[in-house]
């Protein structure tokens, strides 16, 4: 398949915003009958959305391993408890949120392009962020750092 293909579930590279990166998650294709179908596009940041859900999609999304020791390690817990026992959330801790945009495609195919913006509030977070996940973040398989 190739990246000019509806179906295609590569990789691809994300998209530099403001604070952070859209990275392309689920391609929905609207179909003429039926339901739409989804292509779930195989990043290695993020983990794929369920697909045990029967109705709808559930867009639950959560950071890959690699990803969460690298945020802990970087910039501490994701959440702790306060000394009232409230949940307090690690300001310096990328917030995420979904964006949805329309693609028509060459021979009349539409989708909706699925993507989830990583957010981070402090720009030096972010900048080692980009640095550290480069190759994910250009859409390439990370290199293996074994001996």
């Amino acid at each position: 398949m190739s990246a000019d293909d509806p179906t295609a579930i590569a990789a691809t590279p994300a998209v530099a915003i403001a604070g952070g990166f859209r990275l392309l998650v689920m391609r929905e294709l609207a179909l003429d009958e039926g339901p739409p179908a989804y292509a779930v596009i195989g990043q290695t940041l993020v983990r794929a959305p369920p697909r045990s859900i029967r109705h709808g999609v559930a867009f639950a999304l959560a950071f890959g391993p690699e990803v969460m020791a690298w945020l802990n390690q970087a910039l501490g817990r994701p959440a702790w408890r306060d000394a009232s026992g409230e949940t307090q959330r690690n300001p310096r801790w990328p917030g995420l949120r979904w964006h949805r945009a329309p693609r028509a495609w060459p021979g009349g195919t539409l989708t909706t392009e699925w993507s989830a913006d990583i957010l981070f509030p402090e720009e030096a977070d972010r900048a080692a962020f980009a640095l550290a996940f480069a190759e994910a973040l250009a859409g390439r398989e990370p290199v293996s750092e074994t001996a």
